[in-house]
């Protein structure tokens, strides 16, 4: 399916798996595409071989999308994409040298919370480059990097607080393979696939205890309530999260090999301690740093995160899980508030 708008030129700020699958499907619209890493020997590979072996193996990338390690080589973006972890976006953002980028659009893809600011990446793009909350989007949902190269058929959603900027995002991306929806819920989108990696982390500790479908169940649907009260304390929309980045994202999160996030709780649940599994891993599982960002945004509000707050200690205070679990079951019992 070809593009049903003009062709930008676009930079992809990051190499990961996801920034280097949404290249190759932006190519697929006809875009000129621009994709940026820190690494140099990857931005090489990308050039020289196509293919991205560290973070996308397997799949061919297409000649004409172009790798750099230099911020530099991006000042004529007419479309940023932000692809990189949320912890490294303040940072990036202020090394960029890009004409009048206050007044481009700005698309997000990362899930996550900043650190001690607590700020959701809405809320960085907006501090670091000065730019109008509409010309900001977040494109979220239940997307895993590795299906969508190979053009198995996914949906996401398009979030902007002007409805138009996020119908262009839709018209930009979309596939025959690739469905976009649009909101804007701006931060209903930003919350939902933010807490989803921190109850998929939960999730992989339940399958690495072999806990089994009824707990795994249980949690998900209770996960999701938590995520829905904390978004609506903030002001999101309750419905955004029976949808794409809300219900689907949690889902496919926390029930799939691929989620780097289950991946961290199940090694947990096997066993093995936080610093060994991050040092083994190659790419970042945003849920570690968001669970810590998560608690604290929780106290902020008064809201209250019962699934979160134990997460938190079994991260960050070395509590046993299985002794987590057992705190979760044995609290006062309540009606089933959704949120």
């Amino acid at each position: 399916m070809k593009s049903k708008t003009k062709s930008y030129k676009v930079s992809i700020i990051g190499a990961g798996g996801w920034g280097t699958a949404l290249a190759m499907t932006l190519n697929d619209n006809g875009h000129k595409i621009k994709i940026w890493t820190y690494e140099k020997h990857v931005a090489k590979e990308i050039n020289d071989k196509h293919t991205n072996s560290t973070f996308l193996s397997g799949v061919v990338i297409p000649e004409k999308v172009e790798a750099t390690s230099n911020l530099k080589d991006l000042s004529d973006s007419e479309l940023i994409v932000l692809a990189i972890p949320t912890p490294h976006i303040r940072g990036v953002l202020k090394s960029l040298t890009i004409t009048n980028i206050k007044n481009k659009l700005v698309l997000n893809v990362a899930k996550g919370i900043e650190k001690k600011t607590l700020m959701r990446v809405s809320e960085i793009v907006t501090d670091v480059l000065n730019t109008k909350p509409q010309n900001y989007i977040i494109l979220t949902g239940p997307s895993h990097a590795e299906e969508v190269s190979r053009k198995q058929p996914t949906a996401v959603v398009a979030a902007c607080e002007d409805i138009a900027n996020a119908k262009e995002i839709q018209s930009i991306f979309m596939t025959n393979y690739f469905r976009i929806y649009t909101t804007d819920d701006v931060t209903g989108c930003e919350i939902g696939g933010s807490l989803k990696n921190v109850i998929a982390i939960a999730a992989g500790i339940i399958d690495g205890l072999n806990l089994g479908d009824n707990t795994k169940a249980a949690l998900i649907t209770r996960g999701l309530a938590e995520i829905t009260r904390l978004g609506v304390a903030i002001g999101a929309n309750a419905m955004t999260f029976s949808g794409l980045s809300g219900l689907g994202d949690l889902f496919v999160t926390c029930n799939s090999k691929l989620s780097r996030n289950r991946y961290v709780g199940e090694q947990i649940g096997l066993g093995k301690n936080i610093e060994t599994i991050q040092k083994n891993m190659e790419m970042v599982a945003e849920g570690i740093s968001t669970t810590e960002s998560a608690y604290f945004l929780a106290k902020k509000h008064r809201v209250e995160l019962p699934i979160i707050e134990q997460m938190y200690n079994i991260l960050f205070k070395r509590k046993k899980p299985l002794k987590a679990i057992q705190d979760l079951m044995t609290r006062q019992s309540k009606r089933e508030w959704w949120w």
